[in-house]
């Protein structure tokens, strides 16, 4: 059985462009016999045949967003529901929403269902499981059936769509260079595994930081959290290695982390400093209220689905994708010295 090929497959192969072989392939007027003959003839030999739904999408508005983010419960995500919801209604639309909860299986069903014509387009941030696989072969079809995509936060740099991400390696640099300012010399990092992709590269920034203030990374206090073990299991040895700082990639680890602390008899910040990312209401309301690397998700979400719009409403077909990069502030509060 001969692999399935879409428009794009047949672009490549021929050395011209998805909107030629479009045209060709609808007999258009505008492309010349030859190439149209050329194109036509590959397309039968390989018994392509059209994603009618995937048409449909493009043809038949049906003014909905689909959104799919990997949990419920985190407050960045929510964060950009609000943002997505607040543009997505300015210009006309709605917004459906799903979560994966960082699961590929559903992730793969949310993707298959919202993009049967349910909706215009689609923003996704992308499940742990599925960067753990490394599959995004379902994106990659997305993408061959020219459904508008918007990948948020957590992205793959070779899926050829748009893209709103923070600087998590600034963001990583920022934290760990502030504590460092104020007098830390051992800092823990207590991060996700490496393969979520915004975990690594806050610890790019992390390691940054350390090189510039010519302190060696040591690996014996970066702790990669598995969320089916016990936390305080995971975290407990890094407190034996005489550390007087903790930068966590999310303010759950963080206070998480503070909590335990206290259960040892350390005092926040005085004993061991504390930095998180995401700037919710934990780290708000905590004790102490936790410094934290604001990440904007309110602006991504307006961005992405704006950057989504103007693709649904672009009518060309050789659609260039862009990447925004917003950048992310550090939130002083209690759980860290004062800067000297």
């Amino acid at each position: 059985m001969r692999q399935k090929i879409t428009i794009k497959t047949i672009a490549k192969e021929l050395g011209v462009s998805t909107s030629t072989v479009s045209k060709a392939l609808k007999d258009s007027h505008e492309i010349s016999a030859d190439t149209k003959q050329k194109i036509q003839a590959y397309a039968n030999l390989y018994n392509y045949k059209p994603n009618n739904l995937a048409l449909q999408l493009r043809n038949q508005k049906t003014k909905l967003i689909g959104v799919i983010l990997p949990k419920i419960v985190h407050h960045f995500f929510s964060t950009i529901i609000k943002g997505i919801e607040e543009v997505a209604n300015e210009r006309g639309y709605h917004i459906m929403v799903c979560f994966s909860n960082e699961s590929f299986k559903k992730e793969y069903e949310n993707l298959r269902v919202l993009s049967n014509g349910s909706v215009d387009g689609l923003i996704v941030s992308i499940a742990n499981e599925t960067m753990e696989n490394k599959d995004f072969s379902q994106f990659k079809d997305l993408v061959s059936e020219e459904i508008p995509l918007v990948m948020i936060d957590r992205v793959v740099s070779d899926i050829l769509c748009d893209k709103v991400v923070v600087d998590d390696v600034g963001g990583g640099y920022k934290a760990t260079d502030y504590l460092l300012r104020t007098g830390c010399k051992r800092i823990a990092l207590v991060t996700t595994p490496n393969h979520v992709s915004v975990s690594a590269l806050r610890r790019q920034g992390y390691e940054k930081a350390l090189i510039e203030h010519y302190i060696k990374s040591d690996t014996s206090i970066i702790v990669e959290i598995d969320e089916e073990e016990n936390f305080n299991d995971q975290i407990a040895p890094i407190f034996n290695k005489d550390i007087d700082a903790i930068l966590a990639v999310n303010e759950i680890y963080a206070a998480k982390c503070i909590k335990y602390a206290k259960a040892k008899g350390l005092e926040v910040p005085y004993d061991i400093s504390v930095i998180g990312f995401t700037d919710g209401l934990i780290s708000e309301y905590s004790s102490p209220s936790i410094t934290s690397v604001a990440q904007h998700g309110f602006l991504m979400g307006k961005q992405a689905v704006d950057m989504l719009i103007n693709h649904i409403e672009n009518d060309s077909e050789d659609y260039k994708p862009k990447r925004n990069v917003i950048s992310s502030d550090l939130i002083i509060r209690e759980s860290t010295k004062t800067s000297s």
